[in-house]
């Protein structure tokens, strides 16, 4: 497996795209992390021709199908076409074998054989080598010892002699040891072929086994889908025709190779595989103790004071702060309506575009906007109140690595979508008193979406960010990308932290119940002190071990040595363990290296609140999600709160939401309309024309990056004391 480009068409002609050459099959994809769920096009090498027409293209023609291929370089190419033709040559065989079997046995099993034969024929080989390499180890030893006799037989001192006495028995021990290494492989290749049936069978029965348990989990999906649909109300009926539409819908998305109209981003290739074994804390002694420490560490000062870890644990976001003056929020919202709705109806003709551009009704939404949704990610606040007072920047960037997995606990339930919010829509989070921050979103694009967020903390940190979403719908599933950097500074350390988030799924939009996954991975990088942190965030796999929604990562400072291990799951706990040695273990399945590091017992840096009572009438909703669209008096007339069609869905009235949703959608359309015509005319006019500027935030160029991206200028907090809105466009 690896990179190839294919060629696609005239238009944007080769594009990187990721092989997998494998039982004969040749298929790609456009990122590893599709290889969990989209196949973009294989192609059978049993029946394939290869061909190469210059030093770096490989063309591969079977029947109408030809994919031309390019290696990065002549060394590549050639390391592709080896690899192509003895699979083409294996597979050859496979398909020979099965077409001379009796045809006693299933074809899968025959394939079970076949590999099982080829594996032995491999040994086979490999053993004939160490016989090869043996016959020289035996015809250089005879040469070697014939020069040591004949130095022997020459006049030499008494100490010489005795030298080359000594290395004529090494060498002859030398030979002798080489022998038995060659019947020792002789045996094992015996061994192998005596228990091939019995590994043969062993394999057939875990095939059947597998299979039976698939059959049942899709029984089991089915009855789970229909008495979903009853316990709606839904006529079974509309429900079984959307079905067979969405299958004929999904088989010809499925049947083109690709769309080529849609970006992806690569996942990094070489992540770290790693180990971690717990410690005996006996066995690990350190002078010296402070906060910090990443060095080789005594456990007694692996304390990082547990109750700064763990003090806010043990509470909810409304227990968090109620020793504080503050005003008392709302715990609950009006429950959700049980509207029926025609799925299919809406979202068939929606494949392929982008989401952002397909008229919603609100029956999909959930009460809050995208820029409350960003504000959300401020839940878990309190970890980088923790991270300002860490003494040692690898310890710091533990709690920010943590802070960076939190913001996905809210999503594991919540697979309704946030409202777009309009052009120029603010959203203000005042809890400066209370929870010692303030915060504050603007949407600053329409299309594409852009939100910028700033948030100041008298605790000492400053987090900015914008994030651009780009989501495609693709008949089954539903791509979330968010593009764009968050940053985080803390001010007396002057450490400055960059990350980006991952790649958000969601899955069964037509059939079966919704679910979202995370996957990707996230570096964080402190650009003052150059400390890393690589976190990977494991797409689920019904067949894997792993824990779902699992979360790994490392922690290392900027000369590559690892500090900590951080474990856990995107929905639940993240936990920090030190590390106190490490080494290298033995390869993967893959080939490649794994290090094994011998860690302290993990602290608990981060864990999930409890949702509230009653949460999955209330959309899911977190204690703090449930009080962001709470009314408050003095926020700017631009604030998400006074969003008419989100305040009716919040109280129930759905159709008049869909109606306000309309009016308010037609009148930003007008509004850009208007915009475009100036446009022309200031073009037509030789003028420039600045198209629209956001009200709170101004374009720059971040020194840290080099990228452009929108930060805070000031004033709004200033305008919010004088109460002078006299800026803010009229959008509502």
């Amino acid at each position: 497996k690896g990179w190839l480009f294919k060629w696609t068409n005239y238009l944007k002609g080769y594009q990187r795209r990721w092989f997998v050459l494998s039982n004969g099959l040749l298929s790609y994809y456009r990122t590893q992390a599709e290889m969990a769920h989209t196949c973009r096009g294989t192609i059978n090498l049993s029946t394939a021709h290869i061909d190469t027409e210059d030093s770096c293209n490989i063309v591969l023609s079977n029947g109408g199908r030809t994919y031309h291929l390019k290696a990065s370089s002549e060394v590549e190419r050639q390391r592709w076409v080896t690899a192509l033709e003895l699979a083409k040559a294996k597979a050859i065989r496979m398909r020979n074998n099965q077409s001379d079997d009796s045809g006693d046995e299933e074809p899968a099993s025959q394939s079970d054989k076949s590999e099982l034969h080829g594996t032995l024929k491999t040994l086979s080989s490999k053993l004939e080598d160490l016989s090869t390499c043996n016959d020289l180890i035996a015809k250089h030893g005879a040469a070697l010892q014939r020069s040591l006799s004949e130095l022997e037989n020459l006049k030499l001192p008494a100490e010489s002699g005795e030298k080359i006495k000594a290395v004529n028995e090494r060498a002859t021990l030398f030979r002798i040891t080489s022998n038995a290494m060659i019947n020792a492989c002789r045996d094992f290749l015996d061994l192998a072929e005596t228990h091939s049936r019995k590994w043969q069978r062993a394999l057939q029965y875990e095939r059947e086994l597998r299979i039976r348990l698939e059959e049942t989990i899709e029984q089991l999906a089915k009855q789970h889908n229909s008495l979903e649909r009853a316990c709606r109300g839904a006529p079974g009926s509309a429900g079984s025709a959307g079905t067979t539409k969405g299958s004929v819908q999904s088989a010809k998305g499925e049947a083109s190779d690709e769309d080529e109209e849609t970006e992806y981003f690569d996942a990094m290739e070489d992540a770290p595989a790693f180990i971690t074994v717990t410690a005996d804390p006996k066995h690990h002694r350190r002078s010296g103790s402070n906060l910090s420490g990443a060095s080789e560490g005594h456990p007694e000062d692996w304390n990082l004071e547990d109750s700064v870890f763990e003090s806010s644990n043990q509470s909810s976001y409304n227990e968090s702060c109620k020793d504080l003056p503050r005003k008392r929020r709302r715990s609950r919202i009006p429950d959700k309506p049980n509207y029926s709705l025609n799925l299919w109806s809406i979202m068939k003709n929606c494949i392929g575009k982008e989401l952002s551009k397909i008229p919603m009704p609100v029956n999909f939404n959930e009460p809050l906007s995208m820029l409350q949704r960003l504000t959300e990610d401020l839940e878990y606040h309190e970890l980088l109140d923790k991270a300002v007072k860490c003494e040692s920047s690898t310890e710091q960037m533990c709690f920010v690595a943590a802070f960076s997995v939190s913001s996905y606990s809210t999503t594991v339930h919540r697979t309704a979508k946030p409202f777009n919010p309009l052009l120029g829509e603010t959203y203000e989070l005042d809890r400066l008193e209370e929870l010692g921050f303030r915060s504050l979103c603007e949407q600053v694009s329409h299309h594409p979406p852009a939100a910028a967020h700033h948030v100041f903390s008298k605790r000492g940190w400053t987090l900015w960010q914008e994030i651009t979403i780009a989501s495609k719908f693709r008949g089954k599933y539903l791509s979330i990308m968010p593009l764009g950097a968050i940053h985080l500074e803390f001010h007396s350390s002057g450490n400055h932290y960059v990350w980006r988030k991952v790649t958000s799924t969601v899955h069964n939009i037509i059939v079966g119940k919704l679910w979202i996954d995370q996957s990707g991975e996230i570096e964080i990088v402190n650009h003052k002190s150059k400390d890393k942190c690589q976190l990977k965030f494991t797409p689920y796999s019904y067949f894997s071990r792993d824990v779902p929604r699992k979360v790994t990562g490392v922690v290392s400072d900027a000369d590559g040595k690892a500090h900590y291990v951080m474990s856990g799951t995107w929905d639940e706990k993240m936990e920090c363990s030190k590390i106190v040695q490490s080494s290298h273990g033995s390869a993967s399945s893959e080939g490649k290296q794994k290090t094994v590091y011998q860690t302290l017992a993990p602290k608990v840096l981060w864990k999930k609140y409890p949702l509230p009572e009653n949460a999955e009438n209330m959309y899911f909703f977190s204690s703090l999600a449930l009080t962001l669209n709470e009314p408050e008096e003095r926020v700017a007339p631009t604030d998400s709160r006074l969003r008419p069609d989100q305040r009716l869905m919040e109280s129930g009235r759905w159709d008049e939401a869909n109606v306000e949703k309309q009016r308010l959608e037609e009148k930003q359309r007008a509004v850009r309309r208007r915009r475009e015509a100036e446009a022309v005319e200031a073009l037509e006019e030789g003028k420039d024309y600045e198209g629209y500027i956001p009200l709170w935030f101004e374009r720059k160029v971040d020194p840290v990056t080099g990228e452009l991206i929108c930060v805070y200028k000031g004033g709004y907090w200033e305008a919010k004391d004088r109460q002078d809105w006299s800026s803010c466009p009229d959008i509502f």
